[in-house]
């Protein structure tokens, strides 16, 4: 499904050739109607006579209604120029074409209507003087078919050029974006509620999706669909459809408004630009000029920093940093108008290449280059723009490149620059530097204390300046040469401490001592580091300095003190000091210990379990 729009001067007769193509009449408003002049979108269909159905559009003509025009063109993959055989190309004609230029809609066709109203030897003229006006311009080559609204002279040709059209087009479906849809209009209906439409962009809605309405920020459900009064389980991309929406009031919203999946964009109020100067504008685009922009129904007043110059000449463009008064929802790739408010007139139009980027300083090499260099980027490089020389969550990614999940999974994996840690990405270069410094740290502790198993994780992680989800990861990455092993160490695989003789000796003495008077352990002469090697070997458990019991005798105080905590809900100190034949000293110093590890905590003059 495609939407065609019209484009051309007032009076050229757009609203006729729709209902003379569709039957339907896209004048709704009785203003409209009595005026005979087009204020508001008007929207029909049509069946084409390869059975292919397109939407039609049509947008005012009056230089008095552009912004109107504006909110709809946005949503068009192709155009139908209309211009009156008895006045040809006209003002609004030129500026409708370079807006059309300007949005990048290369696929159309020229339509010549009112033929019944100038003499037959006149049409060839016109035809001619509209080719060669158009001839700069995306319409150069698009067929031109001549045609009568009131007679019916040309509709069966403009059926066959509109069908052969449509076969050219690419594909709606963009599956590296959401699904999104402008809003051009809200109403209530009764009975049902709040009501939008709009062009459905990149990917389908189903009924019973959860959106979120931005910038608003407010949250709805798809009650129903609508397209050309059919309803719809599904949506495709590239239609035009009316959504029932639940949980939310047509007051809530407004057109301009952007329909979307939650959480899949976020609003911004600064995006770079490469922007192109209309030729048809009667003066530059100036640093600091203060335009109003126009980004699919949306529009915002804007500030401009040129960042390559101080001016963009007509036909001219480039870079510009664009600061927008109200937040809009935009995506890489978005297709803008810039238009001065006073005189009224388009003035340029443009990409955007970056939604939330760092406020640029102008006339810098470096910020040029890596603009030019993000203009031209697939979907691999934008990601490595994201990781490169960071570990980034892959959500994070998703936040800030505006890729879908698929997308995002695809283009890491074609590059052999990063490397995937579950839901981490990790520049492959910092990856291997990480590993080289963990190994260094590792060697560095193991040489600096010779007697200890292993070091502290916490310290490592710390020395590697990187989070605890993000070591964790690492770690697992490592298992093959960094190993886990004691109370939160880590050493290199294969690494052991290799004891002296002398100091085998005093670890069995150490231990002699201990085992002689195990509940009441008599104070011991070893190094520190030797103790400690003990410790984390599991031969011993310090709980205090100087208080230091062997593995056997400190098994037996645990257990016998978790199984009364849990059999009688406490344990005191003289419970403890009398089942032992200990001291108080001891005895406070294990229970102090367990409260230390959270094993236990002091109530009153008791100890009961630990409770988080």
């Amino acid at each position: 499904m495609y939407v065609i729009g019209t484009a051309g001067h007032v009076d050229h007769g757009k609203s006729t050739l729709v209902q003379a193509l569709t039957g339907i009449n896209p004048d709704r408003l009785a203003e409209e109607q009595k005026r005979g002049m087009t204020i508001e979108l008007g929207f029909a269909w049509l069946t084409l006579p390869s059975g292919a159905e397109v939407s039609l559009v049509d947008v005012p003509g009056h230089e008095r209604f552009i912004k109107h025009m504006l909110a709809g063109v946005g949503g068009f993959d192709a155009a139908m120029l209309v211009i009156a055989a008895d006045e040809s190309v006209m003002p609004q004609t030129r500026e409708h074409v370079a807006i059309i230029d300007l949005l990048e809609i290369t696929q159309g066709v020229v339509v010549i209507t009112k033929a019944d109203m100038v003499d037959a030897t006149w049409l060839p003229l016109v035809v001619e003087d509209v080719r060669q006006q158009l001839s700069e311009s995306r319409m150069a080559h698009a067929p031109i078919v001549v045609v009568s609204a009131r007679t019916g002279y040309g509709m069966d040709a403009l059926r066959h050029a509109l069908d052969q059209l449509v076969q050219q087009l690419p594909p709606p479906q963009r599956r590296d974006e959401p699904a999104r849809l402008w809003i051009d209009r809200v109403f209530s209906v009764d009975g049902f509620g709040a009501v939008v439409t709009g062009t459905l962009l990149a990917n389908s809605l189903t009924i019973g999706d959860e959106v979120e309405i931005l910038p608003r920020g407010v949250r709805a459900r798809i009650r129903g669909m609508q397209m050309h009064r059919q309803k719809l389980d599904v949506a495709p991309p590239g239609t035009r459809i009316a959504l029932n929406l639940a949980g939310v009031s047509h007051h809530d919203m407004r057109r301009g408004d952007l329909v979307v999946l939650p959480q899949r964009m976020t609003t911004t109020q600064r995006i770079d630009v490469r922007l192109r100067a209309t030729h048809i504008a009667p003066r530059p685009i100036r640093q600091g000029m203060h335009l109003d922009v126009f980004v699919g129904a949306a529009e915002s007043a804007c500030r401009v920093t040129i960042l390559d110059g101080d001016e963009i000449a007509p036909g001219a463009s480039g870079f510009v940093q664009l600061h927008l008064t109200q937040p809009l929802p935009l995506w890489r790739g978005d297709r803008l108008i810039l238009r001065q408010a006073s005189p009224s007139i388009t003035l340029g139009g443009g990409r955007v290449i970056d939604t939330h980027p760092a406020r640029h300083r102008r006339h810098r090499r470096d910020v040029i280059e890596a603009l030019t260099a993000l203009e031209r980027a697939t979907p691999a490089d934008v990601c490595w723009a994201v990781v490169r020389g960071q570990v980034v969550h892959i959500h994070d990614i998703q936040r800030q490149t505006h890729l879908t999940h698929e997308v995002v999974l695809q283009a890491l994996t074609s590059t052999s620059k990063v490397v995937l840690l579950g839901e981490w990405v990790i520049d492959g270069d910092l990856l291997n530097a990480l590993f080289t410094k963990a190994e260094k740290t590792l060697h560095g502790y193991a040489q600096r204390y010779p007697l200890r198993i292993g070091m502290p994780s916490e310290e490592l992680r710390r020395r590697l300046d990187v989070n605890i989800p993000v070591f964790d990861v690492l770690l697992h990455e490592w298992q093959r040469d960094i190993e886990r092993v004691g109370d939160g160490l880590l050493r290199r695989v294969g690494y052991r401490v290799v004891l002296t003789n002398q100091q085998q000796r005093d670890v069995q003495t150490t231990l002699t001592q201990l085992r002689a008077a195990p509940f009441s352990p008599p104070d011991i002469a070893i190094e520190r580091e030797l103790l400690l090697y003990m410790v984390m070997t599991g031969q011993v458990v310090e709980v205090n300095d100087g208080v230091i019991f062997d593995a056997a005798a400190w098994h037996d105080l645990y257990q016998w003190i978790t199984q009364t905590i849990d059999q009688s809900g406490s344990v005191s100190v003289a419970q403890l000091r009398d089942r032992f034949q200990t001291t108080r000293k001891y005895a406070l110093a294990v229970l102090e210990y367990l409260d230390a590890k959270r094993i236990t905590r002091r109530q009153d003059d008791v100890r009961v379990r630990y409770r988080t």
